[in-house]
């Protein structure tokens, strides 16, 4: 793919991906892959359907079509045998780990009255504890890389610290910002030991299906999902030091190696992508959580 600045040679290194059947994750399982990455592609999906279309599977073969190495795990984030699995899988085929992207999530656009426990339950279980527990089953091996120069990295899909977005859908939020305050608390915990913990949020809403599920606009309000695995792979080009600990929008993370025309990325031509953080996306999320009214949420 050609991309609008030099893309980092991961060539030897051992990347984990979550949520990577399909969307950003599987954007960011390729992008990973043609930098030379071998990746762990794990999610849940095995068989594709038409409300549900992508694998595991898929991804990886997605991979080795065009000259890269990749191994699927079913993992179910929910369980944390299995996330202790996906990080074996990676040391047993790979070698290590060198990055862990916390990509996989549970959407969920409901105020606290609307939400029941085993809603919310998802929702902590997938979000926060999910990527607690991938930093921990992770972290020896980031830690050991005898020989690798480069630093490690803990990429996690969160969003800026933004509390005036929390009404009307605060179970949600409160379980993406435990993510996002296990970023600054790792980032001291790690400092000085070769491992950097970012967190990285799309600015406007992305094609994906969650979107689409979810009932979040048309392809004219939506950048596609290679702007987060693009900013993703900003952040792996960047400086650690300049990257560790902080809460960056995609767009942040792109100007970081000099990228400020989005407009590529848009889903169509003219698009006008619709910017869901800030004062803006605060108006942007009631407008979308009226769209996930009027439809049955479903779980990732």
């Amino acid at each position: 793919m050609n991309r609008p600045f030099t893309s980092p040679d991961l060539s030897g290194q051992v990347a984990i991906v979550t949520g990577a059947s399909r969307g950003i994750g599987r954007a960011m399982a390729l992008a990973l892959a043609e930098c030379g990455a071998s990746v762990v592609c794990a999610a849940k999906t095995e068989n594709s359907r038409d409300t549900l279309p992508g694998t595991i599977h898929e991804t990886v073969a997605a991979i080795e079509a065009a000259g890269g190495t990749a191994v699927a795990v079913r993992t179910n984030l929910r369980k944390a045998e299995d996330i202790e699995n996906m990080v074996s899988v990676a040391v047993e085929a790979f070698g290590g780990v060198d990055i862990l992207v916390n990509n996989a999530g549970a959407l969920w656009l409901q105020p606290v009255a609307q939400t029941k426990a085993n809603r919310f339950d998802l929702l902590t279980q997938v979000n926060g504890r999910a990527a607690m527990l991938g930093a921990i089953a992770a972290m020896p091996h980031l830690q050991n890389r005898e020989g690798r120069s480069a630093a490690a990295h803990i990429i996690t899909v969160s969003p800026p610290l933004d509390l005036e977005m929390l009404p009307g859908k605060t179970p949600y939020l409160v379980t993406k910002y435990m993510q996002s305050l296990m970023t600054i608390g790792l980032a001291g915990e790690l400092a000085g030991t070769g491992v950097c913990a970012t967190s990285l949020w799309p600015a406007t809403t992305v094609e994906s299906q969650a979107t689409i599920a979810h009932g979040m606009g048309t392809r004219e309000i939506w950048r596609v999902a290679e702007v987060v695995s693009d900013a993703m792979l900003a952040i792996l080009a960047s400086d650690p030091a300049e990257m560790n600990g902080k809460l960056l929008l995609d767009e942040e993370a792109l100007a970081a190696v000099g990228v400020t025309d989005l407009a590529p990325y848009n889903c169509t031509e003219n698009g006008m992508p619709m910017r869901i953080v800030g004062a803006e996306g605060r108006a942007a999320w009631k407008m979308l959580q009226s769209a996930a009214n009027d439809r049955k949420p479903s779980a990732p």
